[in-house]
């Protein structure tokens, strides 16, 4: 599923500077995003896990279980984002199960890939 084309019919983009932080581990957080252009870093306890570009996904787990942030995200570039809420999720996945479907996968790809780091 090509997540970009899926929300290309949204016109409400979140732009971020390089060097600015989207969230912070810790911070309660309802919204999740989707990376439209730019790169952003994220740490977890101040190491970097992962370098996220076009189409990865930021925030869901704190937006599905209502947990504070378990990392931190800062924008690596000047980048622009797609911010998704709770009541925008459940329509998306209402309307498009293959949308859930891409956010779970995103999920289990990030635990795996941190799981081996750890």
């Amino acid at each position: 599923m090509d997540i970009e084309e899926l929300l290309s019919f949204q016109t409400d983009l979140m732009m971020l500077e390089a060097g600015k932080t989207l969230f912070s581990d810790g911070d309660l957080g309802d919204t999740m995003y989707v990376v439209m252009s730019g790169e952003f870093e994220v740490f977890v306890r101040g190491k970097l896990v992962e370098t996220a570009t076009s189409g990865a996904v930021l925030g869901e787990l704190a937006m599905i279980d209502g947990s504070p942030r378990s990392a931190t995200v800062i924008a690596k570039s000047d980048s622009n984002l797609m911010a998704i809420d709770l009541i925008r999720f459940l329509a998306l996945a209402r309307e498009r199960p293959e949308f859930a479907l891409f956010i779970m996968r995103c999920m289990a790809e990030r635990l795996r890939r941190l799981g081996k780091l750890l």
